[in-house]
């Protein structure tokens, strides 16, 4: 019974967050400029090793 509850709470979180997503992007407060920097900021903590070796992981050719 607890683990029914416990899945219950995170659906009702993981539907709040959606909806934030949803409200911040209606008002710009998520722009595609800025998924791209997290993305680029993703990469580059995950891929760490190809940034010392020069990779460049900018993405859109900026």
């Amino acid at each position: 019974m607890a683990r029914l509850y416990r899945r219950g709470i995170s659906l009702v979180f993981l539907i709040y967050i959606l909806v934030g997503i949803y409200v911040a992007w209606v008002h710009d407060y998520i722009t595609p400029a800025l998924l791209r920097d997290v993305a680029e900021a993703l990469l580059a903590v995950f891929l760490w090793f190809l940034v010392l070796l020069g990779v460049d992981l900018h993405l859109g050719g900026d």
